[in-house]
């Protein structure tokens, strides 16, 4: 149990987390975004399109279906086949726009870091026994 302890402990485990906790939010929100603003700006540009109501049943409909049979969310919780790819559609864009965000992010954080790299950074003092020696030297230059 320890080694589990220091494992979890460990600063990389501890940043993972938080990056998954993060990311799952962050996803949410593009999520969010798809599918509350550019899908539907899509959908008005190209005249009305709603892409979550394009599917292809593979199946019949239940005897016992009693709702609208052109409903993809009705239709898939009453367990009907089908190929949804106007979801599918959606989970891309939703895909382009996180992965397009996070290649900004690593370029941005790849500029930063190359920045602080190129920096010069600033001469350590020197140690007490570089001080004595360069007073050996200075005293040795005096004398000879």
């Amino acid at each position: 149990m320890a080694g589990f302890r220091a494992f979890i402990a460990r600063g990389n485990v501890l940043d993972l987390a938080v990056a998954v906790i993060i990311g799952a939010a962050f996803g949410t929100i593009v999520t969010s975004l798809t599918d509350d603003v550019i899908m539907p700006i899509i959908g008005a540009v190209f005249g009305g399109l709603d892409f979550s109501s394009y599917f292809v049943r593979l199946g019949p409909i239940p005897a016992s279906f009693t709702g609208n049979p052109n409903n993809y969310e009705a239709l898939k919780a009453a367990g009907v086949p089908m190929f949804g790819y106007g979801e599918f559609i959606t989970a891309v864009v939703n895909f382009l726009i996180l992965a397009f965000i996070i290649y900004q992010l690593v370029r941005v954080a790849n500029r930063l870091t190359r920045n602080a790299e190129e920096a010069p950074a600033a001469p350590a003092a020197p140690t007490e026994e570089v001080l004595l020696l360069r007073e050996i030297r200075d005293a040795l230059k005096t004398k000879g």
